[in-house]
């Protein structure tokens, strides 16, 4: 009886698209990285042929070093009353000034806070949409932050729906995180997908 012919080749080259990038893990936490963030956002965001980056911002300064970078920009700020009532932490110059140079700015309700914050704040306790952004903090500050912001952006139809995005965010100040997300609307909340860290701390 004849051997049968084995079906597949033993040495057949693995069918994968290689993707050649390399993480970068900043050694602490904190606005000391903003520059090189935005920057290695940006070099990515050309490598992968990505048109929007959407970035947390409120004072507008890590907004503004993507102004003139080939991007379709989106700033997140701070909800008005973040900081206390009333109280909207971009100066209406600075919001003039980004809005002159393309960028749309989105000031709105938190998607991991809202009415879930209300009830602890009145009640106390902890509840489901702040049990999801403490699970991604786990990651870092600036992980939960760039998938809150890209939700965010896309609820409010500031970027495309079924496309890649570059999110920037940070620990507290400036910007120490960058990811490729795949957003989805807050209501498919879990068919969001990050494709890649781009950088992120290493200590938080």
């Amino acid at each position: 009886m004849r051997n049968a012919r084995p079906r597949f080749k033993i040495n057949s080259k693995p069918r994968f698209r290689e993707v050649k990038w390399l993480n970068m893990y900043w050694p602490v936490k904190g606005k000391e990285n903003t520059a090189q963030t935005v920057a290695l956002a940006v070099k990515r965001a050309k490598e992968l042929q990505v048109d929007h980056v959407v970035v947390a911002s409120c004072s507008g300064e890590t907004a503004k070093l993507l102004i003139g970078q080939g991007l379709q920009v989106v700033c997140v700020t701070h909800h008005v009353g973040f900081a206390g009532p009333g109280t909207d932490e971009m100066p209406p110059e600075v919001r003039n000034s980004l809005s002159e140079n393309g960028v749309k700015i989105l000031t709105t309700t938190h998607l991991m806070a809202g009415l879930d914050r209300a009830l602890r704040n009145k009640f106390g306790g902890v509840y489901p949409a702040e049990i999801m952004a403490q699970t991604l903090r786990m990651f870092g500050q600036g992980v939960k932050v760039c998938i809150e912001i890209t939700g965010m952006a896309l609820d409010a139809g500031l970027i495309p729906y079924g496309k890649d995005v570059i999110a920037v965010g940070g620990t507290g100040e400036g910007a120490d995180t960058a990811l490729v997300v795949a957003p989805a609307h807050s209501n498919h909340f879990f068919d969001t997908k990050i494709r890649e860290i781009i950088c992120k701390p290493r200590e938080f």
